[in-house]
């Protein structure tokens, strides 16, 4: 199953609120008016795309079909893709796109507890595996109970090396760890696991930064993708998340998981648009086949159904 198949179903399930009414709206589409404007907007905003993100898409809407004279439905739903699509990629042909060019690269996943972080890594270790990639994954989740021994099943299940300490570890010697054993071991990329939530926000950046100057000392020449796991069913929350992260640490993509359930998979848009932050993967399943690469067109395409 293809990627628009597979996002197609994850939205499913919203399908007969936002998406149907996003549908209707251009099926039933006769001519530019101010009344088809307003319920466009209202609908994006309800289908998670947030005010300022859904405003701007409609004033571009609005300016192109001024420009072009839209008169049916698929040429306005066309265009508002196409918007959809620039917006999401925050302009960067090449931004939804992960950074493996060195021999090893690194994954760093941040996000809170509860968003599908250990799931996501294992789903990442499985689908590197099967393109032929030797992954090394380190537990530095070392505060929350449970957390390493939850990432070595998903290993186990993977077919991928994972290196772990005790509960209560340091997690920058975690990752110290994983650095020398990924270079000793010809890895191509290691993936590190990080707490999912410090008690405040000082702890948590001090911690970040140890970890990324462990990674800096050790594989200095190496590409770094710090990815950040959100939950698209908690929508306009998962944003408010982002914003946090972003000032904390450096995120350069977001893992966007659990679009098969009551997502409404607007807050793309909105993270993209509004935080200048790529989704470079979807979780679509439960499946350890189910995260897979994302594509703004196809997503847009796929939210416009």
């Amino acid at each position: 199953m293809g990627f628009f198949e597979k996002l197609k179903q994850g939205l499913s399930k919203t399908a007969k609120t936002t998406t149907a009414r996003l549908g209707g709206l251009f099926a039933s589409f006769t001519g530019a008016n101010e009344e088809f404007y307003e319920e466009l907007e209202e609908t994006l905003i309800l289908a998670d795309v947030g005010a300022a993100a859904a405003a701007d898409a409609v004033d571009a809407l609005r300016e192109a079909a001024r420009r072009n004279g839209y008169r049916s439905g698929e040429d306005i739903k066309n265009a508002l893709a196409d918007i959809l699509t620039e917006r999401i990629s925050s302009g960067e042909a090449d931004s939804a796109a992960v950074r493996l060019g060195t021999m090893p690269s690194v994954i760093l996943v941040v996000g809170v507890n509860g968003v599908g972080k250990t799931t996501s890594i294992g789903k990442l270790a499985a689908m590197y595996k099967s393109q032929g990639k030797r992954v090394l994954l380190a537990a530095g989740d070392t505060f929350r109970a449970a957390a390493a021994e939850q990432l070595s099943i998903w290993a186990q299940r993977a077919d991928a090396e994972i290196i772990m300490h005790g509960e209560g570890a340091d997690p920058a010697s975690v990752v110290f760890d994983g650095c020398r054993a990924a270079k000793a071991r010809g890895c191509d990329i290691l993936i590190c696991d990080t707490a999912g939530r410090l008690h405040n926000k000082s702890n948590l950046m001090s911690e970040l930064a140890k970890i990324g100057r462990v990674i800096d000392r050790e594989l200095p020449d190496a590409d770094r993708e710090t990815l950040l796991v959100l939950d698209a069913t908690t929508g306009q929350n998962g944003l408010l998340q982002a914003k946090s992260f972003k000032d904390t640490a450096e995120i350069t993509g977001i893992i966007l998981t659990k679009l098969d359930g009551t997502a409404k998979g607007g807050i793309a848009v909105a993270i993209a648009s509004e935080l200048g932050v790529p989704v470079k993967l979807v979780g679509v399943g439960e499946g350890i086949d189910d995260l897979i690469p994302f594509d703004p067109r196809t997503f847009a395409e796929a939210l416009l159904q």
